[in-house]
């Protein structure tokens, strides 16, 4: 996969399905770990700011899309919601750390009725897909009429200073830590491919188009990460 080393460009879009999903089956079995390490133990409490604005109501049956090794079902299950679990990488899934079920499965064609969800999480997925607008409209489908989308996702700070910090350990120290314990490549693919993300007007027109309003957006820990809540 020589368009996920360091050195190399992006993977094309022909190229990108098929080369996030090897990806993603190769950092399974260490990618709780990982997650852990780099952000600080922040990722946990992200996911779980995202369960509290979804605002599932009890026994809610919530999709997980992309939903890898679990911590996001694992979060929506302890506040009471049933979670599905969503991935198209048979290595995330093996390496489930949740009792959620699961579907192995593409997320631009959902296994599931038109209006029959009470929500849909995906975290640090979107910069993954070829193109977010299918995706976005597929979870408009799925969902109730008033039922949420939560998209956890990177972002970057406003703030110059924390803009610089952020940049240097996103985009050098990731990778190295992300080689010591891992995969260097793919930790290096995935600071590099907030490139895919779409500016942040855009993307929440996009939101808004695909059949979603009131959609708001929360910066998290100075900007490092972002939270986006709409409903159907």
């Amino acid at each position: 996969m020589k368009y996920l080393r360091n050195n190399d460009s992006l993977p094309s879009s022909s190229e990108k399905e098929k080369a996030v999903r090897k990806m993603f089956d190769r950092i399974a079995p260490r990618y709780d770990l990982l997650n852990r390490l780099i952000t600080f133990g922040l990722d946990t409490r992200w996911r779980k700011k995202t369960v509290q604005f979804i605002k599932t109501p009890p026994s809610g049956t919530v999709l997980d899309v992309a939903c890898g090794t679990g911590d996001l079902c694992e979060s929506l299950r302890k506040a009471n919601a049933n979670p599905i679990g969503l991935d198209f990488s048979r290595g995330m899934l093996n390496s489930f750390n949740s009792k959620a079920p699961l579907v192995n499965g593409d997320a631009l064609k959902i296994p599931l009725r038109d209006s029959s969800l009470d929500g849909v999480t995906c975290g640090f997925a979107l910069r993954n897909f070829r193109d977010i607008n299918p995706f976005l409209k597929e979870t408009a489908r799925i969902l109730k009429p008033g039922a949420r989308l939560a998209l956890l996702e990177v972002d970057e700070p406003k703030n110059s200073f924390l803009k610089i910090g952020h940049s240097f350990y996103f985009n050098k120290v990731v990778p190295f830590i992300g080689g010591l314990f891992s995969d260097r490549a793919a930790y290096g693919y995935l600071p590099r491919s907030v490139v895919y993300l779409p500016e942040e007007n855009e993307l929440i027109k996009m939101i808004e188009y695909s059949g979603f309003k009131n959609v708001e957006k929360f910066r998290l820990t100075g900007g490092i990460a972002q939270l986006l809540i709409a409903e159907k």
